[in-house]
């Protein structure tokens, strides 16, 4: 990606969207609208002390929301350009609030609050769409309790989770767990702030608290206000304190996740969603279960399916260094629902369909292995550019030019097309790269997809 950023001949023009695309292939106008950082990329050297001074925190959507970030932030490590860019839906300045700290922290005068929105336009002779995809929502199948079980988690949010950048560090803390640490903190911050107000009371008054307290149970101070609001807040103190000290107990008892369900073909395969395979979940589930044993060697996973579909050049062979070598079960199920065990783990129901019985098995941590979902904003951009769908919702192509739009001179590839791995999805880069230099250079000897759709 550096040398991308640094070569002579690209431009890059992240934060930006395609507006409109007019022309034909080899004179194609594309109105691009670059939206407002309201940091100058060229100026931000992408230190990060605007970020750590920053006072407004929001859910981080690139660690699935497990983590939190500031509201000037990068998106993720290492991107290009190295520069920060402001949410102004969370922005105080921007939301008409004083604030504006990011602007005095900020050594290289990059930030800009009066930047706007620009549009520019660019003569481009071809064009390659590659919008990636979206994970389907397992909310939309109940029976799996996403968000209703806290220990029930997508691949997506398993795999930050594993990542050593990401929210755990590494580290395959439960979510039900963290949430219990997270409360301890709370409430350690307002047990503090309530023994402040309390000893200030004792101090003032030169009485003890609980002395004030029994008073106030047996009816002694229903006339006087102040020692009545001393004694209520001696009693809240109280409340948590007990609810301190049995998280506390709790927590003692946490360990990392070690026992892993992965439940897949959730969305995909299915004809109440999407009918098709997503193709690179199977081997997803073994890499990520692989990685947690690597973490631990202690984890056993067990991966429920209608069957894995390893069928990649080595996939095989991984998928049985994975049974042998990193303690993971295949299990060919069907998974009905999941039901909340104790201590919070979920506890997975499911057909044996070998032995053809229903069987309920506990776990630490339920991982669901989503479908590959067209991405959020493909008919909008399909629109835009004046392309097709498929049945499916992606972009539609044809057998003999997997690579040609409906509009020719306009070329996808990876999850624009349909379902891929990373593998096939740079393949499919490399070719829709060529396609588009045939048609610049007047080498496109096969013709258009409409050519090749009359031919067929």
């Amino acid at each position: 990606m550096l040398d991308v950023g640094r070569h002579p001949n690209i431009e890059l023009l992240a934060y930006s969207e395609v507006e409109n695309l007019e022309g034909e292939a080899g004179d194609f106008t594309a109105t691009i609208r670059k939206k407002a950082r309201y940091v100058d990329e060229d100026k931000c050297t992408g230190c990060g002390e605007c970020s750590q001074k920053c006072p407004s925190t929001v859910p981080d959507a690139f660690n699935e929301g497990l983590a939190s970030r500031k509201a000037i932030y990068s998106w993720f490590a290492q991107g290009i350009p190295s520069t920060h860019t402001i949410d102004p839906d969370h922005c105080r300045q921007l939301q008409g609030k004083k604030c504006g700290i990011c602007a005095k922290t900020c050594k290289a005068e990059a930030i800009n609050f009066e930047q706007t929105d620009r549009l520019l336009e660019r003569k481009v002779g071809a064009v390659v769409v590659a919008t990636g995809y979206t994970v389907f929502d397992p909310v939309r199948i109940p029976e799996y309790r996403y968000r209703d079980l806290p220990n029930v988690v997508t691949a997506m949010e398993f795999e930050r989770m594993l990542s050593a950048s990401g929210p755990t560090a590494g580290h395959l803390e439960r979510p039900s767990d963290r949430a219990i640490k997270s409360e301890i903190a709370d409430l350690e911050k307002q047990l503090n702030k309530t023994r402040k107000a309390l000893d200030k009371y004792e101090k003032d008054r030169g009485m003890d608290s609980a002395e004030v307290h029994g008073r106030f149970t047996r009816g002694e101070l229903a006339e006087d206000e102040e020692l009545t609001k001393w004694a209520r807040r001696y009693e809240e103190y109280q409340a948590v304190n007990r609810r301190l000290e049995s998280l506390k107990a709790r927590a003692e008892e946490f360990e990392d996740a070690k026992k892993l369900a992965f439940i897949q073909c959730v969305g995909s395969r299915d004809l109440r969603f999407y009918p098709f395979c997503s193709g690179y979940c199977c081997m997803h589930s073994i890499k990520e279960a692989i990685i947690a044993h690597e973490h631990e060697p202690s984890t056993q996973s067990t991966i429920f399916g209608m069957d894995i579909r390893a069928v990649g050049k080595g996939f095989e062979e991984y998928k049985l260094r994975g049974q042998s070598n990193a303690n993971i079960t295949y299990r060919r199920a069907r998974v009905a629902e999941i039901d909340s065990g104790k201590r919070d783990n979920p506890v997975v129901v499911y057909e044996d369909t070998l032995e053809q019985k229903v069987k309920r098995e506990e776990f630490d941590l339920v991982i669901l292995a989503t479908a590959c979902a067209p991405h959020n904003g493909i008919s909008e951009l399909a629109a835009t550019l004046g392309l097709e769908l498929d049945q499916h919702g992606f972009f539609r192509t044809h057998a003999s030019h997997p690579m040609d739009a409906s509009k020719y001179g306009v070329f996808v590839c990876g999850c624009a097309n349909s379902p891929m791995d990373i593998p096939e999805s740079v393949a499919q880069a490399s070719s829709a790269a060529a396609r588009a230099v045939q048609v610049l250079t007047g080498l496109d000897r096969e013709g258009s997809l409409q050519a090749a759709e009359e031919a067929s």
